[in-house]
């Protein structure tokens, strides 16, 4: 029988240009096989010798009870797996397979499906875990290279649940489809290990073109419609023309893509937008955590003569391809289908942005097209694709969802002495209580505790009194659910009751009590560096003032770096975390992701990477590897911050500029920093201070650690930037006004004059 089975499954794909080596369809659950479009799915029975189960639950749903969505005839019937279950796949040919697996939960009996719990996985990756499905159908799709003679697929209930599926896909891959190498986006250059690498398929679109059914794709992939991820779509306009495209040898084949993508497109809609200096963009949900693997797929399909399209092609801020010529790609001829693999590392942001521009290099028919794009996540080192299982990054705007800073501007010194009262009347009362068990709810930082007795821990009744309810009072308030917030709020105890400086904030007391977790600090009058900068109106600051607080929070860093048995490392530099008092003195503050060093016969400490997006340093992004060059990195992008007035990433912005520290360094590198600083300080820097800062900078922002310096280098650098500066603000007043920038070249459209939003 299962051999009559296997030929079904063989005579199923002979329509196709290819014909799969393993072609393994199941509807689970069912009795009979079931056709979906020109292929046949066995039913369930005959694939009984593949799986290995503790029981066989059988579901079938009233066919009412299936929406117009999810109304596939594979969604009927369900297997439920109610202990570790394996499927054993027997592969006739190594190599990369595809695995599909479909989801809609139903109620069976007592089986409420959109209930379940589970993880997926094979000998070599987890798929899966911690896994749910409540309501929609859901298809995941993985390309898993396979080497062995049998693919074990595992669901696995969690405790006190149960798995289920509709149907399992296992079909052997064209071997050509995914290369080993690929480009890399940031920094440009060639990535090379994708063979072994599995990939989830996280969005594979049809740009300007309808839904592609399996049926109309030889590998029977399912294409969805890009209008929805588009971030304006009144500056896009589609166009058709499936007839022209052409493949040829060395580019993309129809096992690539179809015609039915490659025939449609996006361009841009030049009449609704006339003056044409724009970018198409869509944005897509992604995990953060992970690299990921992004396929665009081109066609010229709207040019009518050679070398008549140029455009730029970007993924998030950075261009991965410039002046890009279609036409001259592979064979001097239009309309020919061709595609471009790059990995992109693993990411902070949950937002993916493509977008395709026009080039300068032909004003007269300024136009940017893209046919199709694929973004496949890759599996992480630990050989996971489950969001479940990924690092934790935070970006600038929500690292802060647990954990709020309510910074007072009225009564603070008043709060301050009464807290310090609170705390000697807490100290003699200890000496009283020292025979008496500690409250639970309390972390003492006492001398037998792991953290250090420079710091008090506080009732939180008597907090709250003291703070009017913490109003107008700068603390720190943690999740007590979150197990992140809490080892965060643990680490900051450690990390400030180990030292003082006078460029770090103190932290006077805490309290862990009443499911309340809170931090207490020395008052900070001004806030933060990045509130003087931009987004809140405050008057701007000179340039003197700015260059005090970098070199202020150079010495803090400095501090953590050296002045300590261990170095510390920060792990969260940004202009967020640097705070300023009321003679605008700086001190860096928010020692949660703050990490050790490595020991003194070690380069780094290895670790999941945390930190704020825009500041993370790629090499530690790509290696997972920690040093205080990390920190170094972070420190250069305040530095540009602080220079330009404007945040580290902004998708209001098109093209280069869309990322702060990319840009600056693209314009220091061809001598043209001056044109991209804040507005408010044109005609008020130096030349000379204004380069030595940009190579300070420059030197923070290297690609590799060992190229950047240590933090007593830049704070040297810094003083020496803040003495050229004043060396000409003491001098002649009529030598200011011809030597300051302003004189060295025009703004350039003045992109960076965000400083003071009124």
């Amino acid at each position: 029988m299962l051999t009559w089975a296997l030929s079904i499954w063989f005579l199923s794909c002979l329509s196709s240009g290819f014909s799969p080596v393993d072609n393994y369809l199941i509807d689970c659950g069912s009795s009979t096989n079931t056709s979906v479009g020109n292929r046949v799915f066995i039913a369930d029975n005959l694939a009984s010798k593949l799986l290995s189960t503790p029981q066989d639950v059988l579901a079938k749903t009233n066919s009412n009870s299936i929406t117009t969505f999810s109304d596939s005839p594979l969604y009927q019937t369900a297997r439920v797996f109610t202990g570790s279950s394996k499927y054993n796949f027997s592969i006739g040919q190594s190599g990369r397979h595809w695995i599909r697996l479909y989801f809609y939960p139903f109620v069976y009996i007592s089986y409420n499906m959109s209930l379940a719990n589970f993880a997926v996985s094979t000998q070599d990756h987890v798929l899966l875990s911690n896994f749910s499905v409540k309501s929609s159908a859901v298809i995941r799709e993985y390309s898993l290279n396979v080497t062995s003679n049998v693919l074990v697929i595992t669901f696995t209930p969690s405790s006190n649940s149960f798995a289920f599926l509709n149907a399992i896909e296992v079909v052997s891959v064209p071997s050509g489809l995914i290369t080993d190498d690929a480009n890399t986006v940031s920094p440009p250059g060639n990535f090379k290990g994708l063979l072994p690498t599995a990939l989830e398929t996280v969005w594979r679109v049809n740009m300007g073109g309808q839904t592609v059914i399996p049926d109309n794709d030889t590998l029977w992939r399912t294409w969805i419609p890009d209008k929805s991820f588009l971030v304006q779509p009144n500056v896009a306009t589609n166009v058709s023309n499936v007839a022209a495209v052409e493949y040829v040898s060395g580019g993309a084949t129809q096992d690539t893509a179809p015609p039915t993508v490659y025939g449609t497109a996006m361009t841009m809609n030049s009449i609704s937008e006339p003056s044409n200096n724009f970018n198409v963009s869509w944005e897509f949900n992604v995990d953060p955590g992970f690299q990921y693997l992004v396929r665009f797929h081109f066609c010229d399909i709207v040019s009518t003569s050679l070398n008549q399209l140029y455009f730029n092609v970007f993924i998030d801020p950075w261009i991965v391809v410039k002046d890009l010529d279609l036409s001259t790609y592979l064979v001097n001829q239009l309309a020919v289908a061709y595609y471009m693999d790059y990995v992109l590392e693993t990411t902070a942001s949950n937002k993916l942005r493509i977008s395709v521009g026009p080039s300068t290099v032909n004003g007269n028919f300024p136009d940017a097209i893209l046919n199709g794009l694929e973004i496949m996540k890759m599996n992480s080192s630990e050989g996971s694709l489950s969001a479940a299982d990924s690092v934790i990054i935070s970006s600038d705007s929500s690292s802060k969802k647990n954990v709020g800073v309510i910074v007072g501007v009225s009564i603070g010194a008043f709060i301050l002495v009464v807290l310090a009262g609170i705390l000697f009347m807490m100290c003699r009362k200890r000496r009283r209580l020292n025979r008496q068990k500690q409250s639970k709810t309390r972390i003492p930082l006492s001398m037998g505790s792991k953290y250090s007795n420079n710091g008090y821990g506080i009732p939180f009744l008597a907090l709250q009194e003291a703070t009017n309810n913490f109003d107008e009072m700068a603390v720190k308030k943690g999740n007590p659910q979150s197990q992140q917030g809490l080892a965060e709020f643990q680490t900051e105890i450690e990390m400030l009751s180990q030292f003082r400086h006078r460029h770090l904030v103190s932290l006077i007391g805490y309290c862990d009590e009443k499911n309340e977790m809170i931090l207490v600090y020395e008052y900070m009058e001004n806030g933060t560096l990045k509130s003087h900068l931009y987004g809140s109106g405050l008057p701007s600051m000179s340039w003197k003032e700015r260059l005090e607080i970098c070199i202020g929070a150079a010495r803090g860093l400095h501090y953590l770096h050296t002045g300590y048995t261990k170095v510390i490392i920060h792990r969260d530099v940004k202009s967020a975390n640097i705070l300023l008092d009321e003679n605008l003195m700086a001190k860096v503050a928010d020692f949660g992701l703050s990490k050790t060093g490595p020991e003194i016969d070690q380069t780094h400490v290895s670790t999941k990477v945390r930190g704020s997006f825009g500041y993370l340093d790629p090499e530690y992004f790509r290696r997972q590897k920690l040093t205080e060059k990390s920190d170094v990195y972070s420190f250069g992008v305040v530095l540009i911050e602080v220079l330009c007035a404007r945040s580290v990433f902004d998708s209001s912005l098109s093209g280069e500029m869309l990322g702060l520290a990319e840009w600056a360094m693209e314009k220091q590198k061809r001598g043209q920093l001056d044109q991209i600083i804040d507005a408010t300080l044109v005609g008020n820097i130096r030349p000379d201070s204004l380069r030595k800062f940009g190579e300070i900078a420059e030197k923070c922002l290297a690609d590799s650690g060992v190229d950047r310096p240590s933090m007593g280098d830049v704070l040297w650098n810094l003083e020496y930037a803040l003495q050229l500066q004043e060396r000409v603000i003491d001098g002649d007043p009529e030598e200011n006004n011809t030597n300051l920038i302003g004189e060295l070249s025009p703004q350039e459209n003045n992109t960076c004059n965000s400083a003071v939003p009124v």
